[in-house]
């Protein structure tokens, strides 16, 4: 398939290749009730609703990993203006957003439905992705990459997602104290150890489909990275599976949905799920979610913290560096079993025992 196929043209019917085998396409006909978090206690350093706070993602980590958070700290008009910069890019004609062409071999750039790495199976969608490392320094990854992958006339679109991106990953290290207070380590551990990583940042746009009961706008996967901090316009779609069932996360405007990751489930010597989502599509409105997956340093060791190893609960994963996880994913698609087939694929010398 040719990845310069304009999917968003398609009127009655859509090509085989985006047709989705039907144990994928099981209908959600509830919603996941996950739990909203109220984050402003955290911020105003109120213990009780703190404590509050990690004892809600506690109980959603130990199942399924996903959860919603209000009161993040992220300016709501940041939030719009990135929605809006995000729709406006994918209205340009496909040969503006093909300059920006997403290569084999690389995760940064336009794609159209990843048809350049697959040939079947292929996502209703469309989505940019970049690179964005908060290191102290006055770098301007969102606009370099809009510039160097889109040319002149792009300097907009990545200012806002520069402040946009600053401002998630802000609420990422947030995230990741409380979830260290939620397991009872050290409340600074994880975010010491993600304050020098980096992230994945991602607009994808689903345009309406034909024949939405045929297709994805992804498929089911668990995500390989830590913490997925998602912002999901109005329309909603995300759906997860809990219960041997799919339910949908309802979407709210004034939160972002966070779910846990693969390295973040190794990292917790797998007390915390990394849980199976997908997006499904309309027939008669388009979608526009956000996504920013927060990554550590690429050479930093995936190891549980010592008070999570314990007799009855010994290693579960091989010590691996974040690199080497995001590599094999270059090459291998995500779905449940990511992780697992990863682990499968390092040396046995590699799974050091505590």
């Amino acid at each position: 398939m040719d990845d310069t196929f304009a999917i968003s043209n398609q009127k009655t019917t859509i090509p085989k290749e985006y047709i989705w085998p039907q144990k994928d396409l099981d209908l959600a006909d509830e919603e996941l009730k996950e739990p909203v978090v109220d984050l402003q206690g955290f911020f105003n350093g109120d213990l009780e609703g703190t404590q509050h706070a990690a004892k809600l993602l506690r109980a959603s980590c130990l199942k399924h990993g996903f959860f919603q958070v209000i009161n993040h700290g992220v300016d709501q008009n940041l939030i719009d203006m990135a929605h809006l910069q995000a729709k406006a890019f994918f209205k340009l004609p496909m040969s503006e957003k093909q300059k920006g062409k997403q290569q084999l071999g690389s995760k940064w750039g336009f794609s159209a439905a990843h048809a350049h790495r697959f040939s079947a199976k292929l996502p209703w969608k469309e989505m940019f992705t970049f690179f964005f490392h908060q290191n102290g320094s006055n770098d301007l990854a969102a606009v370099d990459f809009f510039e160097s992958f889109f040319g002149e006339g792009f300097e907009e679109i990545g200012l806002v997602f520069q402040k946009y991106s600053e401002a998630v990953n802000k609420l990422s290290l947030s995230i990741m104290e409380i979830l260290g207070i939620s397991l009872g380590i050290d409340r600074s551990y994880f975010k010491d150890f993600f304050e020098d990583g980096n992230a994945i940042v991602r607009a994808n746009y689903y345009p309406t489909c034909p024949e939405p009961g045929l297709t994805l706008g992804i498929g089911p996967h668990s995500d390989p990275t830590s913490i997925t901090v998602l912002h999901q316009d109005e329309v909603g779609g995300l759906q997860v599976f809990v219960d041997n069932k799919w339910k949908s996360i309802r979407p709210r405007r004034d939160a972002f949905v966070i779910n846990l990751g693969d390295t973040f489930m190794a990292l917790t010597n797998g007390v915390y799920k990394s849980c199976l989502h997908r997006a499904v599509v309309k027939k008669k409105t388009e979608r526009v979610s956000l996504a920013y997956f927060a990554c550590p340093k690429h050479d930093k060791t995936i190891k549980p913290p010592e008070e999570l190893i314990k007799e009855d609960e010994p290693r579960k994963y091989p010590d691996f560096t974040w690199f080497d996880f995001l590599s094999y994913t270059e090459h291998y698609r995500a779905d449940s079993a990511t992780l697992q087939n990863f682990i499968k694929s390092l040396p046995i010398s590699s799974f050091q025992s505590n």
